[in-house]
This record gives structure tokens, sequence and C-alpha cells, in this order.
């Protein structure tokens, strides 16, 4: 169904995508609380990128940044729109969190927004077992984002 590999930030459906992601966020949520990563904040030394794919089209893309040994954190998700609600940031979360563990991380944790567009992302997160907890790293809490953790 969907291949998931280690992400080219030079090809074009992956740019457009992370592009996308940003322009999402900035939509639903003040600038001064965007965390989402621009194109040159994906090549981070600390982060793994993968893309989604159905044949030749990008279904979606996820981050893994190494907080710690023991920390990761789930950076840019996002699914193409051409590919909602087709299990796609499911197979993505499950890639991410298996990476986590077989590099014997303890904890994932998430930065999110709040609010109703970020309710489907909420859901999924939750569906695999994250919970709400406190803020983490350099974040801090507002009004406008929340964070989840999941105890791996």
């Amino acid at each position: 169904m969907f291949t998931i590999r280690p992400a080219d930030l030079s090809d074009p459906q992956t740019t457009a995508l992370l592009a996308l992601h940003l322009m999402g966020m900035q939509a639903n949520s003040p600038a001064e609380s965007v965390f989402a990563l621009d194109l040159s904040g994906m090549r981070a030394r600390d982060l793994d990128v993968w893309t989604a794919w159905e044949g030749k089209k990008i279904a979606g893309v996820a981050a893994l940044r190494t907080l710690s040994p023991d920390q990761g954190e789930i950076k840019s998700m996002r699914t193409h729109p051409d590919h909602l609600r087709r299990g796609v940031a499911a197979v993505l979360l499950a890639h991410i969190v298996a990476e986590a563990r077989a590099r014997g991380m303890r904890r994932l944790s998430l930065e999110t927004g709040s609010g109703p567009a970020f309710e489907p992302a909420l859901a999924l997160y939750r569906r695999h077992g994250f919970g709400d907890g406190p803020a983490f790293g350099d974040y801090q809490k507002s009004a406008f984002n929340q964070f989840l953790h999941l105890e791996l």
C-alpha cells in the first residue's frame, strides 16, 4: 500500500508537502506559536525525515528529532490532502514509534496546536497511546499548543 523511505529533501513533491504543512500551521496558530520546521529546519542533524509514497505520488511526511538518548520528538507529520483518511498518518506514526524503540528511546513526545483544526491529529495520537503531559525541551505552554507523550 504505502512505502516508507528516507526523505529526499530536494524532491519537488516532498518540498511542496513540507511547504503546505508550514502554511497550514501558520493558518491555524498565531505566528509566535508555530514551531513547525521549514525546509532548512528539516535538514537539522538531530532530525530524521521519512516520506510515505503510493507509487510515484507522495502520501505523507514525518520526522523524528532526537532530544536525548532516551527521548525523541515527533516533528512535522503531514498527510497529503489527496490521501487523507487512508491510513497514511497511522503508517508514518507506526514507523516513527518503531524507529524510536529501535534506538532505545524510552519516551516519544510531541508539541501540536490546539483547536478544531488539530482534532484529527490529536485523535490519532491518543488512539496510539499518547497522553497529555507537560511541556518539554524549549517549548512553553500557551493557549495555542499542547504536549503529548508516549512511554515506550
